[in-house]
């Protein structure tokens, strides 16, 4: 299928360099915010890219569960292949696009484990349906068929029955903290707007603006 001909164009204010904040956590803020208050879906939907030990990447879309000046947190199955990832090359990176607000934000950045009482505070808000999912899914194995997932999440299902369902030890949080933020909105001809904070030695962030 040729798709050459199909493009979107784009008609928004351009990024205003000189007030801008300088920390890119209330900048990213700004943006969620008004991601938010449009018709965009789920607007913390984020692609989380990782490189595996032999260098082939992957990307798939993950909830992002928090943001603050520590970093970015979302939770996952560790022995996933996106886990055994994060792991092995203490690297990630995010992406966040909303079609809405022809936005982008990309993030690089160093990963770890979160503490596992913070990763227990969040398994304990979940759906217990989401509970049970957790358990009875080993992310990314194969699967004999679907009847094998669902066998397993019966087997589980009953095992906390009339109880709360604990955290698997095989599941939790990581937190990405950026290396670098960049903000991209799209502007018409494709001379897009891009700004790029890079995080420095001393704990400032430096400004650039990036060609299209």
């Amino acid at each position: 299928m040729d798709l050459s001909d199909q493009r979107m164009p784009y008609e928004a204010e351009r990024i205003d360099f000189d007030s801008l904040p300088d920390d890119p956590i209330i900048q990213f803020a700004t943006w969620f915010g008004e991601a938010q208050a449009s018709a965009e879906p789920e607007a913390y939907a984020m692609v989380v890219s990782t490189v595996d030990a032999d260098g082939w990447p992957t990307g798939r879309t993950v909830l992002l569960r928090q943001f603050d000046k520590d970093g970015f947190v979302f939770y996952t199955n560790y022995e996933s292949a996106k886990g055994q990832a994060l792991d092995a090359t203490g690297r990630a990176g995010l992406t966040f696009y909303w079609a809405s607000q022809h936005r982008q934000i990309h993030v690089s950045g160093e990963v770890s484990r979160l503490r596992e009482e913070e990763s227990d505070a969040y398994f304990a808000k979940r759906p217990r349906e989401s509970q049970l999912g957790a358990w009875a899914s080993d992310q990314s194995a194969e699967l004999s068929g679907r009847e094998e997932l669902e066998e397993r999440l019966e087997e589980v299902t009953a095992l906390f029955e009339g109880r709360d369902v604990d955290r698997p030890g095989f599941w939790g949080g990581y937190r990405v903290v950026p290396r670098w933020i960049e903000f991209w909105q799209g502007q018409p001809n494709r001379l897009h707007d891009r700004i790029r904070y890079i995080a420095e030695p001393s704990g400032n962030w430096r400004r650039a603006i990036l060609n299209p």
